[in-house]
């Protein structure tokens, strides 16, 4: 498979014809070789578009929803990132040279290790991996001016809502209702936070501890 002509046509046919206009954000998905951020017997699916199994119970988000649920994050120069869930460290690689610092999450003690030998070896200085349970977010480096939760979710912890800047945090998550997704963008000013739906999509999973407690039903 010729990678460099199947990430192009990712960008061209995933990412730009679907309001992505963050020019630095396109510039990394066209550089940043998806196909070593997931397991060597999937590489072939590395640029489908559909969401790319990574481990038990996890997925790399398609091109198209991770694009533009990090599009509205807006992330700037200076700001400090934390990746929630970053599986194999991709989503951590692409949004390095849009921050200052992006510290990825992740619970699967191989993932993170894996995650920091790919981003070590494109020379991404500016990443930390860090193992950890992912519903409680890593407050130690916090608060974030982004947290982004790559994956599904049925409930955002409010830890995780604690973690962020009180001055303009975001936070980009899908969230999942009764089998129906919708990108969500969260906005935290002092005490307040407010929620914009962005677009409708659908993760293969919910990340571990993102799910919503089954109660007693009539």
């Amino acid at each position: 498979m010729d990678t460099a002509k199947a990430r192009k046509h990712m960008v061209d046919s995933q990412v730009r014809p679907n309001d992505v206009t963050d020019s630095g954000l396109i510039k990394a998905m066209g550089r940043i070789p998806r196909e070593d951020f997931v397991p060597s017997n999937r590489r072939s699916l590395a640029y489908v578009e559909k969401d790319v199994p990574l481990f038990e119970g996890r997925w790399l988000l398609k091109a198209r929803d991770f694009s533009k649920l990090i599009n509205e994050a807006h992330i700037h120069p200076g700001d400090l990132v934390l990746d929630v869930g970053c599986g194999y460290g991709y989503g951590c690689a692409v949004m390095a040279p849009l921050g200052s610092v992006v510290v990825g999450l992740e619970e699967n003690t191989e993932a993170v290790s894996q995650a920091q030998t790919s981003c070590t070896n494109l020379g991404l200085d500016n990443v930390a991996i860090v193992e950890g349970e992912l519903a409680a977010g890593f407050a130690d480096q916090g608060p974030y001016d982004v947290i982004v939760i790559a994956g599904g979710a049925e409930i955002i912890p409010e830890k995780l809502f604690d973690q962020l800047s009180p001055e303009g945090g975001r936070m980009v998550a899908i969230l999942v209702d009764r089998g129906v997704g919708h990108a969500m963008l969260y906005t935290r000013h002092h005490d307040a936070i407010g929620e914009r739906m962005l677009f409708e999509c659908h993760p293969a999973g919910i990340l571990p501890g993102f799910n919503r407690t089954a109660g007693f039903v009539f």
